[in-house]
């Protein structure tokens, strides 16, 4: 069983910065993509950005140029730096990964953490 744990959300003021982190524990043999997602009210859940174990990036139009996706490999953690973040960001983001086991691959969310950006 894997469990992803996010941190970092919460209230900020347009223009400022905010950092969500992701975990991901329990029996792990590799984690190819790790990402974010968002959920804003009334809306679908939408990609944000992802990263590959190599390093490659994909974002969504929307926060290119402002927000920036790491991650540790060696810590199977992944993080967002959220930067001039817009009210309309705000959202529940979620953390995704896709683990790889010997025959198979398989996805697993984050429970979510909400970022509230005012204006």
């Amino acid at each position: 069983q894997v469990q992803l744990v996010e941190s970092g959300g919460g209230l900020v003021q347009s223009g400022l910065s905010l950092r969500l982190s992701c975990a991901a524990s329990g029996t792990i043999l590799s984690v190819n993509v790790m990402g974010w997602y968002r959920q804003a009210p009334g809306k679908e859940r939408e990609l944000v950005a992802t990263m590959t174990r190599g390093g490659s990036t994909n974002y969504a139009d929307s926060v290119k140029g402002r927000f920036t996706i790491g991650r540790d490999n060696a810590r199977n953690s992944v993080y967002l730096e959220m930067n001039s973040p817009k009210p309309e960001d705000t959202a529940v983001y979620y953390c995704n990964a896709n683990i790889r086991y010997s025959t198979y691959d398989m996805d697993y969310w984050g429970k979510g953490t909400l970022v509230t950006v005012s204006s």
